[in-house]
């Protein structure tokens, strides 16, 4: 695939995975790019898994027409990108690897060597990277999720090669129906989300950037409408309100707390709400409900009484959400207890460390099962939350 004249992609697609990174199911697969720069001196951007080294090298020998690259580039360290270090140098023993002095250290971690020290180039903030016609420059990205990760800027192509940031789960060749952003939300909340400050600073430096294309590790390469890709990283890492909307998420263990559940769903489709999401957390994907809660300003968290706590599911993802730095939004809360519910207590614990959350009146308190006196309630709470 040519993405410019001098840049070509010489990733794969994953369709045997079933979770990625041991927990986020990947229906549609998982596709792990690589790119090569060919000029005077070529440069081959990070490489692929492990278990497809051998389709990498071929894709990279058939670009290469008979040339042997200068460079490899490591961007990010995680397995998924760097497991053919030693083989592409197996290959090609006269490249020098460029990547940051953390990279190097993980280097040897992870596969029990690094590079020959005549074979490393250590680059950090602005360092450059002639190649020719083609002059790199890096822009470090710490904790864009690694401490290690550096983003590489092509000056001339204005390409940006943006490590695991404005990447999907999807492998290319899968026709997502929904497009890009639901699975790039799912991606990003799930693995970036706790690094929002981070992913700020990097976007500040990029902004002093002309990009005509952006070129991750992970989903298609974006070479339209980037303003659309970059304002939407901007409001994910702010943790700002993307949709105008309300997200129901509930435990419910004989049927009551769920039909509380879609009972306010009803009330609020009956008030106007343009959208309502549901999930049930126990059966749910749950890095799907994670994705609508921060896309969402408005968050109702309906749960049992559950050995004088909250059920399993619903403090799990509220784990899920307090470790990604959830925040900004207004909460609406219903516990359900037989004969002494203290679920919504549990859940403001759990929620405490959270900033800027504006909790509604009234809890709904449901003894068992809906009533008038708790039907009145989730009337008033389906008030606030439309007010």
């Amino acid at each position: 695939m040519e993405i410019t004249g001098d840049i070509r992609y010489i990733g794969v697609n994953d369709h045997e995975l079933d979770l990625f990174e041991g927990q986020y199911i990947v229906p549609g697969g998982m596709a792990y790019n690589s790119y090569v720069i060919l000029d005077q001196k070529i440069a081959v951007m990070d490489s692929v898994d492990a278990r497809f080294g051998e389709e990498w090298l071929r894709n990279l020998e058939r670009e290469l027409q008979g040339r042997k690259p200068d460079y490899l580039i490591v961007q990010h360290m995680e397995p998924d990108h760097s497991a053919n270090i030693t083989r592409f140098l197996e290959a090609y023993p006269e490249a020098t690897v460029v990547s940051s002095a953390k990279a190097f250290q993980m280097m040897k971690n992870f596969y029990g060597a690094e590079p020959a020290e005549e074979k490393r180039l250590v680059v950090g903030e602005k360092s450059t990277l002639e190649l020719g016609k083609h002059t790199l420059t890096f822009v470090t990205a710490p904790m864009v999720h690694w401490p290690e990760v550096i983003f590489t800027w092509d000056g001339t192509d204005h390409v940006l090669f943006s490590a695991d940031a404005f990447g999907k789960f999807g492998a290319l060749d899968y026709d997502d129906p929904e497009g890009w952003a639901c699975e790039a939300r799912r991606y990003y909340f799930g693995i970036v989300g706790k690094y929002g400050a981070q992913v700020q600073a990097v976007l500040k430096k990029l902004a002093g950037l002309e990009i005509r294309a952006i070129c991750p590790l992970h989903g298609p390469v974006l070479q339209e409408n980037l303003s659309y890709y970059l304002d939407v990283y901007s409001t994910w890492s702010s943790y700002g309100v993307e949709s105008e909307g309300i997200v129901i998420n509930y435990t419910s263990v004989y049927g009551h707390t769920q039909a509380a559940a879609e009972k306010l769903a009803e009330l609020l489709r009956a008030r106007g709400c343009p959208k309502v999401a549901v999930n049930d957390l126990a059966r749910c994907d749950m890095p799907e409900a994670v994705e609508d809660t921060f896309r969402y300003g408005k968050a109702v968290f309906a749960t049992t009484t559950y050995n004088a706590d909250i059920f399993p599911f619903m403090k799990t993802f509220l784990e899920h959400l307090t470790e990604r730095n959830w925040q900004n939004r207004t909460v609406g809360l219903i516990e359900n207890g037989s004969w002494a519910p203290t679920a919504a207590k549990g859940m403001k614990k759990l929620l405490e460390g959270c900033k800027n959350l504006t909790f509604l009146e009234p809890e709904v308190k449901i003894v068992s099962a809906l009533n008038g006196e708790s039907l009145a309630q989730l009337e008033a709470l389906a008030d606030a939350l439309m007010a």
